[in-house]
């Protein structure tokens, strides 16, 4: 319970309500733990449970017509998932598979949208949540479609950056990033793609990368030239 708690209190659409609303949300969720790759969500599949991430990461993810995985976004600790088919009763827009070993929390459908007509703030933050997805949708959608794979590459990178990068005097580190298997399918592209790409940006002096890290040397730059 107290789990649970601490992470709907840093959860954006829950970290506006007091201690004992808090205590009754997590009175009425369940916790469900999922090892590495196993699927936790299926595209076109009936919604009815809304998932809070205690620990761990997913990714979310579509596939394609020629049968490749393409991941919409990486989500970590405190972020939400599968509240749109909750909200319009349609099925599930994508699937999700666990990234690493993770650990759920999972609100009933009925439940979450009682808590919605109680709580108008969780309405509210909801709203900016799915704002901030869209106009994301919409950025790399455009991404995809105008840019090739150097610079769709480059704005995948720039996305980790900005969702959980930490700036250190002009640059910025990356910790644990996907593997670029991972980071491929992000980009529409290939692992070896990938590989000939980060190793190109390391002698542009882009970025310095060291096993699974990555520092971008020059963030003002970076993002100017990848955004």
């Amino acid at each position: 319970m107290k789990e649970a708690m601490d992470i709907l209190r840093i959860t954006p659409i829950f970290e506006n309500l007091e201690e004992r609303d808090l205590s009754r949300i997590a009175a009425c969720g369940v916790r469900k733990a999922y090892r590495k790759s196993d699927l936790i969500l299926m595209e076109e599949e009936t919604g009815s449970v809304l998932f809070v991430i205690i620990s761990g990461k997913v990714k979310v993810v579509r596939i394609g017509e020629d049968g490749r995985e393409i991941i919409l976004s990486i989500m970590g600790s405190g972020e939400v998932f599968g509240e749109m088919a909750l909200l319009d009763g349609e099925s599930r827009s994508a699937s999700v598979i666990a990234l690493e070993d993770s650990d759920l929390f999972m609100i009933h459908g009925k439940d979450f949208v009682s808590l919605l007509h109680e709580y108008p703030a969780i309405s509210v933050s909801l709203l900016k949540q799915l704002t901030q997805r869209l106009r994301k949708a919409d950025a790399l959608i455009k991404s995809l479609s105008l840019k090739d794979a150097f610079h769709r590459i480059g704005y995948v990178l720039l996305q980790f950056a900005e969702e959980r990068g930490k700036i250190r005097q002009g640059r910025v580190e990356i910790e644990d990033l996907p593997v670029q298997q991972e980071i491929a399918n992000m980009a529409g592209t290939t692992r070896e793609t990938v590989s000939r790409t980060l190793t190109k940006m390391e002698k542009m002096k882009l970025i310095d990368v060291k096993n699974n890290n990555v520092s971008i040397l020059n963030y003002d730059v970076f993002r100017e030239k990848f955004s």
